[in-house]
């Protein structure tokens, strides 16, 4: 065999390996969870950019209606990488689910809603009234509670279902809800639509952790240059959405943004960040402590166990 043909063959050889070893088969691809929330915009504004293929990774986006759902999903082994809210993320750390959280997405982002016939004008007149939350492994669950409480008011005091997030606003112009408890775009559309604010979440527990992006363990270990590298996209995709905010809300999904000046006001009404400094983590440790104090959790959760950095 001619020199230069095997000089070819041995170089293709070489690549083939190398994507074995990289993606643990030859091109598998890494499925990232998300919620139909302008909170995972990071995610959605570095898929637009291509910046994911860009750098070699092929990417599966599969949307969920709830961060308990994800969370399930990542626990399976289904899911690699999520944009997820702390608290379905510290629920199943605590429940021995082996997933780390890599990065913060945002803070804040929610609110309470309520219909204008709905006789809502405080938290008091929240008794006895039907408001929607995402489900009991939610954030904005776990913040009504906590509004709640310190309110001097239980959320047995309500009559509380759960409901995906997107049909929450046609449930409150129908009747068939007082009030809910939704993360964005959806508030600022439901304020669109005439439904009052009740309070926001930034109302209820100022610089609140929010959505963050985890992983498996086994993600983790299995492809490590692959996790610091999807961070680093996020946190350049996080990058971009702060010096460009107008022009990122036009490059969510469709089926997210209904209006693309409703949406700029929600991204400007939250902040996007990204990395895991000494900050954030006492936040989050500090949100944990809370949510033990709240009964969401049992027992608190070594630190160790929630947080992974790149070294």
């Amino acid at each position: 065999m001619d020199n230069k043909i095997i000089a070819v063959v041995i170089a293709v050889a070489i690549v083939a390996v190398g994507a074995f070893l990289i993606f643990g088969g030859g091109g598998d691809e890494v499925t990232i969870g998300y919620l139909p929330s302008d909170h995972d915009a990071a995610l959605f504004i570095a898929d637009a950019q291509g910046k994911y293929a860009e750098n070699g990774i092929k990417t599966k986006l599969v949307q969920f209606n709830n961060g308990g759902d994800l969370m399930t999903a990542m626990a399976s082994g289904d899911v690699d990488v999520g944009y997820v809210g702390i608290t379905p993320v510290l629920s199943s750390i605590a429940k021995g689910v082996p997933v780390k959280v890599i990065s913060a997405a945002q803070t804040e982002g929610s609110g309470i809603v309520v219909s204008k016939d709905s006789g809502i004008a405080s938290v008091s007149d929240l008794a006895g009234k039907k408001i929607a939350t995402p489900g009991e492994a939610s954030i904005q669950h776990m913040l009504l509670k906590y509004y709640l409480s310190q309110n001097g008011m239980d959320i047995n005091d309500l009559k509380v279902s759960a409901m995906k997030v997107p049909s929450m606003n046609d449930a409150l112009k129908t009747g068939k809800i007082d009030g809910a408890i939704t993360f964005e775009p959806y508030v600022s559309i439901a304020e669109k639509n005439g439904a009052t604010v009740l309070a926001g979440s930034q109302d209820i527990l100022p610089n609140h952790p929010c959505c963050v992006v985890a992983a498996s363990d086994k993600f983790i270990a299995d492809h490590p240059d692959e996790t610091k590298k999807i961070l680093e996209i996020h946190e350049n995709s996080t990058d971009f959405i702060n010096k460009n905010t107008d022009d990122a809300a036009g490059m969510l999904p469709k089926d997210i943004v209904s209006d693309v000046e409703v949406e700029k006001m929600s991204m400007s009404s939250f902040p996007f960040i990204s990395g895991l400094n000494d900050t954030y983590k006492k936040d989050v440790m500090d949100f944990m402590q809370l949510e033990v104090d709240l009964g969401v959790l049992k027992k608190p959760i070594s630190e160790d166990k929630i947080f992974w950095e790149a070294e």
